[in-house]
């Protein structure tokens, strides 16, 4: 009877630390979701880049490896195959040199699907529409956490809890 719990603690390790997989400490994919909020447009949106493509430039900019956004009550998803320079944009930029609270800011430049005659502006925290004065709305964004980080999550709170019921149960067995 003793050995099932130390059996499955010891399962429970192995499958866990074989699943986590080896990151190159030199570069990384990061992975954002961004809100867009206006008084006329609210939205949600996810980007990721190759954090290790960060040109040299005064103004140092990533190209995106992926990007969708969509407005709330729209059917239609925006890609970076929709910036209106694609292929050089949309890109990912830091914003250390600004005034943002966000450490990487995006630029992205859309027309709206429904209406051509429209366009749309995410730069950094500002978004804007082109039917409306500059600066119509602001953009948030947080960093999404990568899966293994996770999973490394869950399995350590998995442990814990499994650990924690083994005590009181010795406890309730002593008592």
């Amino acid at each position: 009877m003793k050995l099932f719990p130390q059996l499955a603690i010891a399962t429970s390790l192995i499958f866990g630390l074989a699943t986590l997989s080896t990151k190159s400490a030199s570069a990384a994919i990061v992975n954002y979701a961004f809100s867009v909020d206006s008084s006329t447009a609210k939205g949600n949106g996810l980007f990721s880049f190759d954090d290790s493509t960060f040109s040299n430039d005064n103004f140092p900019v990533a190209p995106l490896q992926s990007l969708t956004f969509q407005f709330d009550n729209d059917p239609n998803i925006y890609t970076a195959k929709d910036d209106i320079e694609y292929p050089d944009y949309p890109v990912a930029f830091t914003t250390v040199s600004l005034a943002d609270n966000a450490p990487i800011g995006l630029l992205y430049s859309f027309l709206d699907k429904v209406n051509p005659s429209k366009s749309y502006e995410i730069s950094g925290t500002s978004f804007s529409v082109s039917s409306e004065t500059l600066n119509s709305g602001t953009v948030s964004y947080r960093k999404v956490p990568e899966p293994s980080t996770l999973d490394s999550t869950l399995l350590i709170g998995s442990i814990g809890l499994f650990l924690k019921r083994k005590v009181r149960s010795i406890k309730k067995i002593k008592a």
